[in-house]
């Protein structure tokens, strides 16, 4: 029997991302972990997008991550070596863009020889280190695009934005997870497809197992529990959160993640349980104490233009999910209760943890049964593949 061809002609992929080790885990980690059983790859954590502030925590960090640079990749599973190339992040300063190049470029292709990949894809998931695409001797750039960077909190907006656009513009081929960004990046570069996220549909579903237990911490709470997971960040609507438990004391809001935002009255309330980070296999465990799902994000341009991930995760355990509305959640609008009001969003949960419907539950999770990441990284690496065909290799830079 002929031996399949080995995936992207051999070639290896030096992967751009978000801290691998992050509390949260995104779609940055789940598309790179199934990448690496296909083809070596380097994951590089790069941090760098936030400008630190004057104060002790973020001063350490930042040396923290300087100190971890300098140290040889290492490998973390089969196939998937890690390293870390932060950048200084005062941009402003002279010589602080051509510092940023020259010491990430000598430190990217130090972890690469280390890693043994020579032919390489770059594929940058977020853009600050953009600088790097076409000078690591790369056959091709991807970029996957899953956010609007520039609307973070506590980034350098005009220049994030202008890193996003210039990326975009040279990558071979550009994937975009948020539905409203994808006509403005095909704007910048004709090779632009919209990619939305997958999801963990086995692991997600067994919040709906009946012998599946509960999460200790959940177990004794009062019901209905209303429950949220995933990072509690600047975009939490914290105090529409802190006014749903007012209006209903009797009821348990929990909230299962890293607390990374100051959460204000939510800490004092009674009804309010702060899990802090847990384990993304427990997620289910957790879940499967919620009555109700929510997504209480504030409305600003960065929830306008993102693509949550607990959405699909939400859907696949089955649970009735009542959420603020974006056009990526739109697209679930049989499937998901969207208000528009604290008075609305109150209603809706009212009628969410009254539903004794199986039906509904099935019908959530046949809605994303499809959209697993495996299925969605099969077609991505076919896309790629298709694209390598057209392009000459690059001479190496070793």
């Amino acid at each position: 029997m002929t031996e399949a061809p080995a995936p992207f002609g051999g070639r290896g992929i030096v992967y751009f991302g978000n801290d691998w080790f992050a509390e949260n885990r995104t779609s940055s980690h789940h598309i790179a972990a199934r990448l690496a059983r296909r083809a070596p790859l380097l994951y590089v954590s790069s941090p760098g997008l936030r400008a630190p502030q004057a104060s002790g925590r973020d001063l350490r960090r930042l040396l923290r991550k300087l100190a971890a640079s300098l140290k040889p990749p290492e490998r973390i599973a089969d196939g998937l070596w890690h390293c870390t190339v932060p950048q200084l992040p005062f941009r402003r300063l002279p010589g602080v863009d051509a510092l940023n190049r020259l010491f990430g470029g000598w430190a990217v292709r130090r972890a690469l020889r280390k890693a043994g990949i020579a032919r390489r894809i770059s594929w940058f998931v977020v853009p600050h280190p953009g600088f790097l695409a076409g000078r690591l001797g790369e056959d091709y750039c991807v970029y996957y695009c899953i956010d609007d960077y520039a609307a973070h909190p506590g980034v350098d907006a005009a220049r994030i934005g202008h890193r996003d656009a210039e990326l975009a513009a040279r990558a071979d081929l550009v994937f975009v997870a948020p539905p409203t960004l994808v006509e403005a990046k095909r704007l910048l570069n004709a090779n632009t497809e919209f990619s939305p996220h997958g999801v963990d549909v086995e692991l997600f579903a067994r919040a709906a197992d009946p012998a599946a237990p509960v999460a200790d911490g959940a177990r004794n709470l009062a019901r209905p529990v209303i429950g949220y997971f995933g990072s509690l960040h600047a975009w939490i609507d914290f105090e529409l959160v802190a006014w749903l438990a007012r209006q209903r004391p009797q009821w348990s809001f929990l909230l299962v993640g890293h607390v990374a935002a100051e959460p204000g009255e939510l800490a004092r309330l009674p009804n309010v349980h702060l899990t802090g980070a847990q384990p993304y296999a427990s997620l289910p465990s957790w879940a499967k104490a919620f009555d109700a799902a929510i997504i209480p994000y504030r409305l600003n341009r960065q929830v306008a233009n993102a693509n949550p991930l607990k959405l699909r995760e939400y859907l696949a355990t089955g649970k009735p999910v009542v959420s603020v509305r974006n056009a990526e959640i739109e697209r679930f609008a049989g499937l998901v209760r969207i208000v528009d009001t604290r008075e609305a969003f109150l209603a809706a949960l009212e009628e969410a943890v009254a539903e004794d419907d199986p039906a509904a539950a099935r019908a959530r999770q046949a809605a994303v049964a499809d959209q697993t990441w495996d299925r969605r990284v099969d077609a991505i690496v076919a896309r790629v593949e298709a694209g390598l065909g057209r392009c000459p290799p690059a001479p190496s830079s070793d």
